[in-house]
This record gives C-alpha cells, structure tokens and sequence, in this order.
C-alpha cells in the first residue's frame, strides 16, 4: 500500500511537472506573437502619415480580416493591447516568461517606464496572480516602501522592506471602532494576503509569542522571519495614536528577543509598531530617530483614495529626507 502512494505521488509530480512547462512554453509562444504583431503596427504606423488616421481605418480593417481567418483575439481592441505591449516592452528578452498576457495588458498601463520594469520584476519573483498585481498597483504597493529596493545591493536595507502606510482593506473590517484582538485575529484569518502585504522574504512565526524572564511574562502581537534580511520581524498593533509608551515597549521587545530568541547567525531583530496615526514630534524625539531597526508606521483598513494616498506617501518622504539631513 505504501508503494502505491509512493507511486501515485511520483506519477502526479512527473504530470504537474509536464503541465508546467507546456503552460510555460505555450505561455512564452503566445508572448512572441503578441509582440511581433503589436510590433508590425508600430513600424507600419510609423510609416503611415497620420496616426489618427491609421488607427480608425486600418486597425478596424485589420481587425475584421484576422477575426474572420483566425477568429476570436484579433479584435480591434486586443490589436490596440498588442500595439501598446510592444511600445511598453520593446525588448522581447526582457520579457519574463512566468508572467501571462493578462498581466502585460495590466502593466503596460503603468506610464513610468522604470515603475513598470519595476513591477514586472516584484510581480514575476513574488507569483502575484492578474488580481494581486491590479490590487498592488491601485495601492502604490512599491511607492509605499520606505526605500527603492537597489538590485545591485548585496546587503538589503531593512527600509527596502518596510512600508508605511500598510493597507488592510481585504480584511473587511470597519473604518472604526475595532479594537486590536479585532485586527490581529482578523490578520491571521488572512494571513496570506498579510503576508503578501508585508512584501517578499516574510514567513509566519507565531501570534502572541510570550518571552520569559525571571520576573516577568511578555507577549508579543505578531512574530515573523524575514528569510532575506535573515532576522526576526516583531509587529505590534495599535488602534490609536504613536505614543512614547508604544516605543519603549517595542524597544524592549526588541532588546529582549535579541537577547533570549535570537540565533547566532540571524541578524539584530526588527521591529514595527503598526498605529492608526504618528506623532511627528513623538517619532522626531525619541528612539526611533537613531535605531534603523525599530520602525512606526501607519496602517489603515480601507484603500485610501488615490490622493489621500499619495498625501501619505508624499509626507513621510518629507519626513525621511529631513531626518537624512539632521544625520
């Protein structure tokens, strides 16, 4: 009986296996033919006198001739996609193979061409679906980090890794009125997307983690493991306002887990107080101005409208660029 599972298991990993690479190969197929054709428009428009003209008349032509040899794909609207994929990606090399042509419709609507190579990248190392891409555009997902990750870095900042603010509208909770076991179990029930919203590199540790000492029990909200940063990430959750209390008690967290959970080859701990609002002053005044490794951002549970978030973003830039001044 044993040997049949054994053999059941090998023959489904031999047929997954087999699955994939037709789907890839199919997938890279698809790819070049799309850009080829989104690439014969350009150049034959390029070569037409007036693009206005080109794209009413010989698009909706051209359109009615493919569709009626090859049938559905070929419609006037895919070709405009296809002519756009090859504008937005005019090296075919650089293509990534894993990502699908949904996904290059999506990022080719991204008008910032090192934003767009930059999301192609996270959206091919990280396996976000059409979905989790669309959702992480409509939430500057990489304009919320606190640094621009460097490629050539061989040390990661842990600021490549933090964002602020952190948004949790998948959680469905109210604007208002929740208390924190409200949020915190509500993150675990959606732990993927969590996980997913914390950026790449973070794995579950533990909810609640106590650390003993000889006088007394602690509990900390939420424990992860950053396996890029190679460090343990502590996260505690707030439902107001930054105050010198949430530092301190993050700080000694922090000191406390690099004393008693910390491994010889991990790296010091982070830590990250998650609140509704900062107070620039508390921030400015405290230790969170000199320890890179302790972080206060602000989360909210609804997806900010595009300026409201974009206010966000801009004022904790202004906020970092002066504390890089005052260092």
């Amino acid at each position: 009986m044993e040997l049949q599972s054994q053999l059941i298991a090998d023959i489904k990993s031999v047929i997954s296996e087999a699955r994939t690479k037709v789907y890839r190969q199919t997938n890279t197929v698809l790819l070049q033919m799309y850009w080829d054709i989104g690439r014969l428009i350009v150049e034959d428009e390029q070569n037409g006198e007036k693009r206005a003209e080109y794209g009413k008349a010989v698009l909706k032509n051209l359109a009615e001739q493919l569709t009626l040899e090859f049938g559905k794909g070929f419609d006037e609207s895919n070709l405009r996609n296809m002519r756009q994929f090859f504008m937005s990606f005019p090296k075919c090399d650089a293509l990534r193979p894993e990502l699908s042509w949904t996904h290059y419709r999506i990022l080719a609507r991204v008008e910032d061409e090192v934003l767009r190579q930059r999301y192609m990248r996270e959206c091919a190392q990280n396996g976000w679906n059409t979905r989790t891409l669309q959702r992480n555009l409509d939430s500057n997902y990489l304009g919320r980090l606190l640094n621009v990750p460097e490629n050539t870095a061989e040390t990661p900042h842990p600021k490549e890794f933090i964002k602020d603010p952190y948004i949790f509208e998948f959680l469905g909770l109210p604007h208002q009125g929740v208390s924190e076991n409200d949020v915190e179990s509500s993150l675990i029930r959606h732990l993927q997307q969590f996980l997913m919203e914390l950026g790449k590199g973070y794995a579950f540790v533990a909810r609640q983690q106590r650390i003993s000492t000889e006088t007394a029990d602690f509990f900390i909200d939420l424990v992860f493991y950053n396996y890029i940063l190679k460090c343990f990430v502590l996260i505690d959750l707030k439902t107001s306002k930054l105050t010198h209390q949430d530092i301190g008690q993050m700080d000694m967290y922090v000191r406390l887990y690099n004393d008693l959970k910390k491994g010889d080859d991990d790296n010091p701990t982070i830590g990250i107080i998650l609140c509704t609002d900062n107070d620039e002053t508390i921030v400015k005044y405290s230790v969170l101005a000199e320890n890179e490794r302790l972080f206060a951002g602000k989360y909210r549970l609804y997806l900010p409208s595009e300026k409201e978030l974009q206010n966000l973003i801009d004022d904790n830039r202004v906020r970092f660029e002066l504390d890089a001044k005052r260092g």
